[in-house]
């Protein structure tokens, strides 16, 4: 499993980082970001999908479903 932050749907509100801030943050641009830029470990798995399914605009997407790779954005 990979995931990507669509940086045109995400508005910042931190859901994903309250759920597992071990793969979420925010970045200096105010908008969320995946720090696990490979597969996502098997213990953080439940977590990541619970934030994907948590986000209010379904920003959180599956690379694979993806057409962009997420922008690197540097964190706040």
């Amino acid at each position: 499993m990979k995931v990507v932050v669509n940086q045109d749907a995400c508005i910042g509100c931190g859901a994903c980082v309250a759920i597992c801030e071990d793969a979420f943050e925010i970045a200096a641009n105010g908008l969320s970001s995946c720090k696990i830029k490979e597969e996502i470990p098997n213990e953080l798995e439940d977590a990541v999908t619970d934030a994907m399914n948590s986000c209010p605009t379904g920003a959180i997407v599956l690379a694979e479903d993806s057409k962009e790779e997420e922008p690197v954005a540097e964190a706040a």
